[in-house]
């Protein structure tokens, strides 16, 4: 069966996302992205060559085996619902990854080793919205129960996934949640202008209609221990997250007004949410000149959080180098392309500002203080790598002006007082041990799934580790 368009890559020039414009998207936090035309996403679909090997679909592409290049082809003649039905075969939320996923898919396309790659995350975001749009989507009866309870712990993505599979497949779920809210780092960890948390509400209500029970503000391992958990249910996941960030130990780094990203992050969606007003506590960025430490991801939202709530300046730090503008000779395809990009917080700031906020090879050396105790800079020196070696690099040394740091420099484990109370085995890394594709812990009866296990990492991911926790769960079930 030949899929797509036959020539259709030679006839249609890649059409990227487009965007509101950045005065006006920085007015509120809204969504940003602009719905595109469905000729227009015909034709992308069009784009998906009849390759062969779909590379895409490789461990170098999605982690999640999505089937893209057939709801490719429906796309292109015009079958959505069908496209939608082959989405939703490997796909528990594909709302979810077609806005916040970075796509290795398309760094994997086959098309990609001589032109623009298929704009496959677009197209997945725009069959699944149209599935919520047409009422396609409805909650799914679940004829029979089996009589089993599974207790997961943590709601983000890798919880939600794993809780849908298990509730699917006929058991008893409950989800608890430490937060006042459902969602883990779909909700707090990730701005409204990236996912709406709407988007991840209406998600939720639809699992909880197919009987899935979630528990807020209850902590697992303080507020109810794992043995009384495991008292109540058949099996228990953890799905917690690696939610230990990484800190920068400089000299005064006791200094007022220095926060993780994530509760910068965490704080000001929790505003929005509860007030419809941005976070005006201490962490907030109004007025301040901002210094975001750490790429990523995380470090851009941090940036484009920082230019809603009217920051001063913002300047963002990087440790390495400034990547390269194509690909090098050791990152060949179908690799994922480290090359120089421009995200949404970069665009918004340099238009605001003038100039990009990134600066390479920069090494915080310390933290400067007021007599109040406050942070009011930051001394760096710059840095080369030398055989494999951060070197200072010396007369760069140079001081900038804060009021506000943020530390974005990711994740280097799970939180230890779940893992200390139910006294599971940890890995070198400090995450819970327990091997993809079992997912058994040291204790019987108890697994782990997602970045507590895997390390920080992307959604995707965090999906892939769900469906496959609860595939091992369910065996052992079946087996106990």
């Amino acid at each position: 069966m030949i899929m797509g368009k036959v020539k259709g890559f030679k006839e249609y020039k890649r059409i990227d996302e487009k965007y509101i414009p950045v005065r006006k998207r920085l007015k509120n936090y809204k969504e940003f992205t602009i719905k595109p035309k469905e000729s227009e996403l015909n034709s992308q679909a069009a784009r998906c060559m009849d390759c062969g090997v779909p590379f895409c679909q490789s461990s170098n592409g999605c982690p999640i085996d999505n089937l893209i290049p057939e709801w490719n082809d429906l796309v292109y003649k015009n079958e959505w619902q069908e496209a939608l039905e082959r989405l939703e075969k490997t796909n528990n939320f594909p709302e979810f990854t077609g806005r916040v996923c970075p796509a290795p898919c398309e760094g994997s396309c086959v098309l990609g080793l001589n032109n623009p790659a298929v704009t496959i995350k677009n197209i997945e975001l725009a069959i699944v919205d149209k599935g919520f749009e047409e009422g396609w989507i409805k909650p799914k009866v679940i004829e029979s129960r089996s009589g089993k309870n599974i207790a997961i712990v943590g709601s983000g993505p890798a919880g939600l996934a794993a809780a849908d599979e298990l509730n699917q497949m006929g058991h008893s779920v409950k989800v608890y949640e430490r937060s006042d809210r459902i969602g883990g780092l779909l909700m707090y960890g990730i701005p409204n202008m990236k996912l709406g948390k709407d988007v991840v509400e209406r998600r939720v209500q639809l699992l909880e209609s197919e009987g899935i029970e979630f528990i807020t503000n209850v902590d697992i391992g303080k507020d109810l221990t794992t043995k009384e958990l495991k008292e109540t249910c058949d099996a228990v996941i953890f799905a917690t997250g690696a939610t230990q960030a990484r800190d920068l130990p400089a000299e005064n780094r006791d200094a007022k007004g220095i926060y993780p990203a994530m509760d910068f992050l965490t704080s000001n969606t929790k505003s929005l949410l509860d007030s419809g007003q941005p976070d005006q506590s201490d962490l907030s960025a109004k007025g301040k000149n901002v210094i975001v430490i750490g790429g990523g991801d995380t470090g851009t939202d941090c940036i484009g959080t920082s230019l809603r709530q009217g920051a001063k300046s913002i300047i963002n730090f990087e440790l390495m180098s400034r990547p390269p503008e194509d690909r090098s000779d050791n990152n060949p395809w179908p690799e994922w392309p480290v090359i120089f990009r421009v995200d949404y917080g970069h665009e918004e700031s340099s238009q605001v500002f003038g100039e990009d906020p990134r600066h390479y090879q920069l090494l915080t050396k310390a933290f400067i203080k007021d007599t109040d105790g406050n942070v009011k800079g930051i001394k760096t020196v710059n840095v080369d790598l030398i055989k494999g070696k951060l070197t200072e690099i010396e007369g760069t040394e140079k001081t900038w002006d804060a009021e506000l740091v943020l530390l974005s420099m990711g994740f280097v484990s799970p939180e230890h007082y779940l893992s200390d109370d139910s006294e599971i085995e940890l890995d070198q890394r400090g995450n819970y041990l327990s091997e993809h594709g079992d997912y058994k812990t040291s204790k019987d009866g108890i697994f782990s799934a997602g970045d507590c296990r895997r390390g920080q990492s992307l959604v995707v991911w965090a999906i892939n580790e769900g469906r496959g926790v609860a595939s091992s769960v369910n065996d052992f079930l079946a087996n106990s």
